[in-house]
């Protein structure tokens, strides 16, 4: 491990660190549970959270004048130069004081997620990553065990993401599945847990109420859809439809806001 300064933007040592989203990990690494590809943390707290998870750095770029206490942890060699350098590498107004490149980990199956859960969040077609993100912390910041995707829905290790759960990810098991609905169906079949799918629907169950009915001791899962289509027919159909009830003219909170208010009142 060494320490290197890099003097100018055009540094070809600097070219991992100019990857996007598409270059760190296209779209079947980001679906591969063995973990293919790479992901980077911004910010010294999440690349804290990613190291002390057994994540691999591969690489660091930090603050020529506060190299954050990590970067001596990380045993690669780490990058440090001013802010027009670290600006270019985060995109942001802001630069960080570290970020790194981490080889994406391994993540378990959807199958096996199902099994080891009794609290679980279960997302469908939400894209935006800082719903993903706000989703992550708030299930784990309030002792969810894991965090279901469908196919279409976000990546919770894209750079948004992680910035907006301040690597809280790194607490919350994830997985992903191209067969949601499949899953579901048979965990009904089974009655394996109890499924709450939260919607706007004024026919739909209390929150408060529906918490307060169901057996504390059964595993059970809450799903949270897109924010203007919601959750599909085939979603509701499976579950329970709950609401939160709201006031005046206003129909919903955002994905991410539903998703603490839900956590908090059935966890």
């Amino acid at each position: 491990m060494s320490f290197i300064t890099i003097e100018s933007t055009d540094d070809e040592r600097l070219a991992l660190f100019r990857l996007r989203e598409r270059g760190l990990t296209n779209r079947a690494d980001k679906r591969d549970d063995a973990g293919a590809g790479m992901f980077l943390a911004e910010g010294d707290l999440v690349v804290s959270r990613a190291h002390a998870a057994g994540c691999r750095a591969i690489a660091a770029l930090a603050d020529a004048d506060r190299v954050p206490p990590i970067a001596h942890e990380l045993g690669v060699d780490v990058f440090i130069g001013g802010d027009e350098i670290r600006r270019m590498v985060t995109g942001l107004g802001m630069p960080h004081p570290i970020v790194a490149i981490f080889e994406r980990p391994p993540r378990p199956s959807a199958i096996s997620l199902l099994s080891q859960s009794r609290r679980l969040v279960i997302v469908e077609a939400v894209d935006n990553p800082a719903n993903i993100g706000g989703i992550v912390r708030n299930a784990a910041g309030l002792g969810w065990d894991g965090l279901l995707l469908d196919g279409t829905s976000g990546d919770p290790l894209s750079r948004r993401a992680l910035r907006v759960a301040m690597g809280t990810t790194f607490a919350l098991p994830h997985a992903r599945t191209r067969d949601l609905m499949g899953l579901l169906d048979d965990e009904c079949t089974r009655g394996q847990r109890d499924l709450i799918a939260l919607t706007p629907d004024p026919q739909a169950a209390d929150l408060r109420e529906l918490a307060a009915s169901l057996d504390a001791a059964r595993p059970r899962a809450v799903m949270i859809g897109a924010e203007r289509a919601g959750l599909s027919d085939d979603a509701l159909r499976l579950a329970i439809p709950a609401r939160i009830p709201m006031a005046g003219a206003v129909d919903s909170l955002n994905a991410a806001a539903a998703s603490a208010i839900a956590c908090w009142a059935l966890a």
